[in-house]
């Protein structure tokens, strides 16, 4: 069996936006402890953001993720320093698996952005009055379409083209789909195998058969 693995390049982005207020929304919000208990993340995406969207009996709090109108969003605008916090790989999880293949904001923390990377899921940045403006944009056009240029560093939107921040290293991983790195890990078994064998001081009983 071949040791390929594709990995899609992800240079563009496109779809609804959801607008998500406030700076420093820490990872705790993003998906509460509690529900962090999980043998996989497959469930994850019904509690993203669960202790802002519901009361303690359930019940639905005003909350863009609970109208209607942002249930296909796939786009998250956000503010300033969004995934704060613990260092939670849950928290893009949850928002992946709710819809999210996209965030646009004022900054992301360091941590949360790189785990998101992992999942192929772009963070790109632009200044205060911009992202408050694609915001007040996505409130009154919620089918409207956003468009990322991750390789131009561009987002389109109605009539508007702004340019925003993409890093350089998730960018580079980004574009040229070398962004998975369990999947690059694999694609390289049969380099790693063949190596172990030369190397003078690895038993044979420690070198794993391909799959």
């Amino acid at each position: 069996m071949s040791d390929e693995v594709e990995i899609p390049e992800v240079d563009y982005v496109s779809g609804s936006g959801v607008p998500i207020r406030g700076n420093d929304i820490d990872t705790d919000q993003i998906i509460p402890a509690r529900f962090m208990k999980v043998v996989t993340f497959d469930g994850l995406g019904e509690f993203a953001f669960f202790d802002v969207r519901f009361d303690d009996e359930d019940n639905q709090k005003d909350h863009p993720m609970n109208e209607e109108r942002f249930q296909d969003a796939n786009v998250m605008v956000v503010n300033n320093n969004f995934g704060c916090g613990s260092s939670r790989e849950h928290a893009p999880q949850a928002l992946m698996r709710w819809g999210i293949d996209a965030l646009i904001g004022e900054g992301f923390a360091e941590i949360f952005a790189g785990n998101c990377l992992a999942l192929g899921i772009p963070t790109v940045t632009a200044d205060s009055e911009t992202i408050q403006d694609l915001q007040d944009w996505v409130d009154e056009n919620p089918d409207g379409e956003i468009d990322i240029d991750v390789a131009a560093e561009t987002v389109t939107y109605g009539d508007n083209e702004i340019d925003v921040t993409v890093d350089d290293a998730q960018r580079k991983a980004l574009v040229e789909g070398v962004w998975d790195t369990t999947a690059l890990m694999k694609s390289n078994a049969g380099a790693v195998r063949d190596k172990a064998r030369e190397l003078p001081y690895v038993e044979d009983a420690a070198i794993p058969d391909a799959e």
